[in-house]
């Protein structure tokens, strides 16, 4: 019987603690996305909000989630007041993202492989979707635990003409010379997801002695 515990003992202390696969809840308001686009001579930059999503994580891993952008939250804020109100709006158009049609745009998490030029940011694959068009994107992500649970950052840069954003396009408009937009887009996005806190434990009452 000795033996037999000091086996299962010995057994425990090399393998460590198993590390389970959670699921994380997003948590817009501690989540932060910004926007910047490119055009001839100069660009513009704003922010975005997250609505909602879900990260899974198994250990300290990152291997798959889900967000979903508030897109009708999308506003440019590098410009005075009265402009960045007038491309805040065009933004909202149908030139652009179309809110009132598509108010949100979401990327799943397809999958995610170590970066090998880096000890920390991985090689996430997922599906953007974007005016109810949906393509695969691929970005650099960096997972950070945090008191709170798992923040994960990093850039995605979008071709927007994938999503039928094609107005200033150079690509399908040739002749713009200088008045042309870029058609790559960058987000960059810290989003924190809260772990899931353990359920208190059951404690039975013991029952009186007559």
């Amino acid at each position: 019987m000795k033996t037999f515990s000091f086996v299962i003992l010995t057994a425990a202390f090399f393998t460590g603690p198993v590390m389970a696969k959670t699921t994380a809840t997003i948590d817009p308001k501690a989540s932060n996305l910004t926007w910047e686009g490119k055009k001839v001579g100069g660009g513009h930059s704003g922010n975005l909000k997250a609505k909602s999503g879900t990260m899974e994580v198994d250990g300290v891993t990152l291997v798959g989630g889900t967000l979903v952008i508030d897109m009708t939250s999308i506003e440019a804020t590098d410009g005075k007041p009265k402009d960045n109100a007038s491309l805040t709006g065009h933004l909202k158009a149908d030139d652009f993202f179309g809110v009132e049609k598509h108010p949100d745009a979401t990327i799943r998490i397809t999958s995610v492989k170590p970066n090998p030029a880096s000890t920390n940011e991985n090689e996430v694959t997922g599906d953007l979707t974007i005016k109810g068009i949906t393509k695969p994107v691929t970005f650099p992500a960096t997972l950070t635990a945090t008191p709170d649970g798992h923040q994960v950052s990093g850039v995605v840069t979008v071709d927007r003409t994938n999503y039928d954003i094609k107005y200033k396009s150079g690509k399908f408009f040739p002749d713009l010379a200088d008045k042309a937009i870029k058609d790559d887009f960058m987000v960059k996005f810290a989003v924190l997801a809260k772990a899931p806190s353990a359920a208190p434990a059951k404690t039975k009452k013991a029952k009186a002695k007559s």
